[in-house]
Parts: structure tokens; C-alpha cells; sequence
């Protein structure tokens, strides 16, 4: 959040499972059309929140499985838990909050009495959230009983049932709306409080995110029946909460434009990203697009490929220099002629590239540096590269792009690539 200057124009604070992540989408392409969306049109001066029942050993698991974008903030475990940027730094002062009139052993003491009680993985028992399995039938007579038995016992707590299943006890200043709150009064606090929030979930533990004031809402289309309920018997007539006619990522996307929050063309949705031209230079625009290329290249989407190859070669600089992660150095066209050779060599094996966290800095009147993480994964494997580009609009007109004069990739957390065409990736 340091690296606003004022107000972020938006914050989207979104579910994960089912809302921001589809797990019936093999291909991964709703949530891949967000992340193009939101690294050319809002990374820059925008906040995203991920808000998720998962605890952080699970959230990594699926960081570590689908195409997830780089949060600035993180609310994990139902509420329990808010973390800041990538090395998740925890906040203090939500912990601190958190331990009023809560007693993790009080609440370990009474769920034991309870044979209907299942309790869920060890990663899921939190400082601050106990976690159990119970069947839907018995779920609201246990939790009556067993709300009563805490309070007995001097606790303040708040009991979440959701997709079914799965019972959360937290402490009554927690969970996913409460996190938000906290989040905003911090960021007015600092004045930097969004001009529009967007908040996204699918079940009944997002309904929290909905009753915050001045928050936007959407539902995604896939969104579970206690949600749908929640909103028939508590917001119905509420013109700020939309349930959306696209599932998960897609439904964010709409719920953008519905609102009128800001763009919501994705780059992933554009034909033909050749030929797209915009009226002004857009940095992070371009090194969406130029990746979009370089994808749809190797999953033989492209038509034309000699008229494809020398548009590509068009915005590289005849003396631009790439450096390898193994810090070998290659000329940038060299590099675009070794794409003849791997021509449709990830066709139909679910290939997919994105980039993460674009921040482009302009350095002198037409030269700018742009910084990112460049992922490809190919079906369940993952690897990617620290990324620095130098491009230049010398010489250019808006509509005809930048011309890239240097690349450098590092390799993350030590990952290695060993294929024949890793010239590029």
C-alpha cells in the first residue's frame, strides 16, 4: 500500500474458490481474461484482496496450481488472518483485535462434547479459527447449542457454516466482512481509502463482504444457495449487489462494467492482437499483449504465421539484446527467428502465459522500464522469470506500440527450464 501516493481508484476484494478461481474451468480461461485485465488496466494504480476460507499452507497449495496473480493484501482463514504483499507480513493490529474474549483451548474443550463435529486438517486449525466438518442436517442445531455452551463459558464468538459442510468458530470481531471494515478504516486512516470497492463471493461465508457500507457486491453466477438465500431475505432490493450471469472470474469482469468501475475488456477477448491500437502509449498494456502473442504462437492459434513473425520482429529494436536467465545474451530478432521452430509445439497441452504484478516507470520522455513476473505453466507444471524490460516510443506513434530495446529474466525462487526453445519465456 506504500506505493500509493492518495486514493487506489479501485480495490477488488474476492473469494478464491469457485469465485476468483473456477475449478470446473480446465483451461483456466476465466480467471486467465481477469489477470490480463488487471495487469494492463489496474496493477498500477489499483488494489487487489484475495479473501479466502483457506488457511495459508492451502492457499499457497493452490497459488502453486492455478494461473493466481500476486495480491497486495491477503485475508486468509475466514478473517482470521491479514498479510501484506509478497512475503505476507502479518498485521499486528488485527491480531491484537482478534484476542478479545477468545480462548482457543475454551473453544478445542467444548467442540470435543460434539459427535457430530469432524474436525478438518491440522493446517486448518488457526490462532484464531477452529475448523470442523459437519452434515448439513444436524448443522444448525449444533451450532445453536454449541454458540450457547461458548458464551457460558465467557467467550465472544461467531459460528460460519458454509458450501454445506464446513463450520468455522472464529472470535465475533472476525471473519471476511469484518476484515474488510478493518481494512478500510485503515486505509482512510492513511488517506488512502479506495474511490470504489468491489467485493466477489460465491457462498455463505462472503455474505459478511456484502453488508459493508458503500461496497459493491457481486454474486457470481455459480454462486451456493445459502449465499442466494442470505441475499433474497437480506439485500434483495440492494441496487449495490448484482448476482452475475458469468461464473467465477467472468462474473468479476462483469460486475466492473456493471458498476461502471472502469475497463472490463480483457486482452484475452481481442482477435487480433496485432492489429489492436490504442490512442496513447500503455506500457503495461504492451507486455500483456506481447506475452498473449507469444502464447497463442505456441498453442497454434495464429493464422499468417510470415506476416505474424515480422510484426513481432517490427517492435523489437535491430540492436535490442535479451538476457537468458542463465545469463546468456541473444539479439532480440534472433530470438523472434527461433519462433519458427516451436510453431504450435504446445498445442492442445493446456499451455498457458501471464504476467504478474507489471509496474512500468517512465525514465526520460520516451523511454520507460517495466517490471513483472512472467509465468507459463503447461498442464500442472509452473515456472517463471523475473522480468525487466526497457522499451522506447521514439520514433513511434501511440497507435503502432513500443519498440522493445532490452529484456532480462531471472529465474524465481531458483526454477530452471530445461527445453529446447526456452529463448523467450
Amino acid at each position: 500500500m506504500d506505493r500509493f501516493a492518495s486514493s487506489p481508484r479501485l480495490m477488488i476484494v474476492s473469494d478464491l474458490d469457485h469465485t476468483m478461481v473456477d475449478h470446473h474451468d480446465p483451461e483456466n480461461l476465466s480467471i486467465l481474461r481477469f489477470n490480463a485485465l488487471w495487469e494492463a488496466k489496474y496493477r498500477h494504480d489499483s488494489l487487489l484482496v484475495f479473501s479466502t476460507g483457506r488457511s495459508p499452507t492451502l492457499y499457497k497449495q493452490l497459488r502453486s496450481e492455478k494461473p493466481m496473480l500476486t495480491p497486495d493484501i491477503t485475508i486468509m482463514s475466514v478473517g482470521t488472518e491479514i498479510t501484506y504483499g509478497n512475503e505476507m507480513v502479518p498485521d499486528e493490529g488485527w491480531v491484537d483485535f482478534l484476542n478479545n474474549k477468545w480462548d482457543k483451548k475454551i473453544v478445542s474443550e467444548e467442540t470435543s462434547k460434539f459427535s457430530e463435529l469432524t474436525m478438518q486438517s491440522e493446517t486448518e486449525q488457526r490462532q484464531h479459527k477452529a475448523s470442523f466438518y459437519v452434515e448439513k442436517e444436524k448443522a444448525q442445531e449444533v451450532m445453536k447449542t454449541l454458540s450457547e455452551r461458548l458464551v457460558q463459558r465467557g467467550l465472544d464468538v461467531k459460528i460460519i457454516y458454509s458450501g454445506g459442510v464446513d463450520l468455522d468458530i472464529l472470535p465475533k470481531g472476525a471473519g471476511k466482512g469484518q476484515a474488510l471494515a478493518y481494512l478500510l478504516t485503515k486505509l482512510k486512516a492513511s488517506g488512502k481509502l479506495p474511490k470504489n470497492t468491489l467485493a466477489c463471493g460465491d457462498s455463505g461465508n462472503d455474505a459478511e463482504l456484502f453488508t459493508i457500507p458503500d461496497v459493491h457486491g457481486v454474486m457470481v453466477k455459480n454462486a451456493q444457495e445459502e449465499l442466494l438465500q442470505w441475499h433474497a431475505e437480506n439485500a434483495k432490493n440492494n441496487p449495490k449487489i448484482i448476482h452475475a450471469t458469468e461464473r467465477c472470474a467472468a462474473g468479476i469482469i462483469e460486475a466492473i462494467g456493471h458498476f461502471k468501475l472502469g475497463p472490463n475488456v480483457s486482452s484475452r477477448n481481442e482477435t487480433d492482437l496485432l492489429d489492436a491500437k490504442l490512442d496513447h502509449f500503455d506500457p503495461a498494456y504492451e507486455v500483456v499483449k506481447f506475452y498473449l502473442l507469444l502464447e497463442r504462437w505456441r498453442r497454434a492459434e495464429v493464422e499468417n504465421a510470415e506476416v505474424y513473425l515480422g510484426r513481432l520482429k517490427s517492435v523489437c529494436s535491430p540492436s535490442g539484446v535479451f538476457v537468458h536467465p542463465s545469463g546468456v545474451e541473444q539479439s532480440l530478432h534472433d530470438c523472434i527467428n527461433k519462433l519458427k521452430d516451436c510453431c504450435g509445439d504446445k498445442k492442445d497441452k493446456q499451455y498457458r502465459v501471464w504476467v504478474d504484478q507489471v509496474f512500468p516507470s517512465q525514465i526520460d520522455s520516451d523511454t520507460w522500464i517495466v517490471k513483472f513476473k512472467k509465468w507459463e505453466q503447461t498442464g500442472e507444471e509452473q515456472h517463471g522469470c523475473l522480468t525487466t524490460v526497457v522499451v522506447s516510443s521514439k520514433g513511434v506513434k501511440p497507435t503502432e506500440g513500443f519498440t522493445w530495446v532490452h529484456v532480462h529474466q531471472t529465474w524465481i525462487d531458483g526454477t530452471t527450464q530445461n527445453t529446447r526453445n526456452d529463448w523467450f519465456l
